[in-house]
């Protein structure tokens, strides 16, 4: 075969290359073509085909991880103590104060206001200059509240999240990236005060599974499917994708999902038993040297 790159004319060179390209189809299609035809004849070489090419997926190729979550009689014991079992057992309603850290610049304003709209029965507090994390804290225990959300921000921008649940934690700090609010997404729809269903996929390891079930914690029990709306935290890879829509009935067979917003990324840094403390213990770090693949996750 001439090799193209030692053709000097330029038409000569795409000429050829044509040529070359068309050959490598009509091969691949006349392979294609006896192949149907022998599977088509002997069935149990297409099943044996199938079996063997099984797509690469993120799961598939992850590296065995021992803390991966099944559903069995340990967990369950493990659940059935742990600090969110409140909500899950005694049908416990979420009570969120939302607050930033000192001196916030507008785009902080602007996403709590968003995230006051997504978790129902949510409260928006604003931070004093006076008020440190333990007076926060103890605020909210006092006025029944079940969980605290902080945004933190770098140079006037969201960039953190921090998560504690009450009364005795856990406390979860997440970066947050990739914002996009509800008005710059196109199209998007307009909310309602329907309470929202929640969905959650691929918190599979026991780290994962305990922050899939402190995101549970601060919805309701029962959504409202009247005016159905669904929140979706999807794991790919550590990264927390956050996404809200609703259903649009167009008629009796004809169902749209509608995006509401807004959205954002999260990635989790690191988790603390208990409420927030400076000096408290770390049940969870992330730290640069335990990405030792690509194909390690935690969650």
């Amino acid at each position: 075969m001439v090799e193209i790159n030692t053709i000097k004319n330029k038409l000569k060179r795409e000429e050829l290359y044509q040529k070359q390209k068309n050959a490598k189809a009509k091969s691949k299609r006349d392979r294609r073509t006896t192949l149907q035809k022998e599977e088509s004849s002997n069935p149990e070489k297409k099943e044996k085909r199938l079996a063997e090419n099984v797509p690469n997926t993120l799961e598939n190729t992850r590296e065995f991880d021992e803390t991966i979550v099944e559903e069995d009689a340990e967990v369950a014991a493990d659940e059935a103590t742990d600090e969110f079992s409140q909500y899950f057992q005694n049908g416990l309603t979420p009570k969120i104060l939302i607050t930033t850290s000192k001196g916030p610049s507008a785009s902080v304003y602007e996403f709590a206001t968003e995230l006051v709209d997504i978790f129902p029965n949510t409260h928006f507090v604003k931070r004093k200059p006076q008020f440190e994390m333990k007076h926060i804290i103890e605020f909210s225990k006092n006025r029944d509240f079940t969980d605290i959300m902080v945004i933190n921000e770098d140079r006037k921008e969201p960039n953190g999240l921090t998560l504690i649940h009450l009364p005795d934690g856990p406390t979860a700090h997440f970066k947050l990236s990739s914002i996009q609010l509800s008005k710059d997404i196109e199209g998007h729809g307009r909310t309602s005060s329907h309470k929202p269903e929640l969905i959650l996929n691929n918190f599979n390891t026991r780290l994962g599974h305990t922050i899939g079930r402190m995101f549970t914690a601060l919805f309701p029990h029962v959504p409202e499917f009247q005016g159905r709306q669904v929140a979706t935290l999807h794991n790919q890879r550590d990264f927390i994708f956050f996404r809200r829509h609703r259903y649009v009935f167009k008629n009796a067979k004809r169902v749209n999902l509608q995006e509401l917003g807004p959205r954002f990324t999260l990635k989790l840094k690191w988790l603390q038993k208990g409420t927030f403390d400076r000096k408290g213990e770390h049940e969870w770090m992330f730290k640069p040297e335990m990405e030792t693949s690509r194909r390690r996750f935690f969650l």
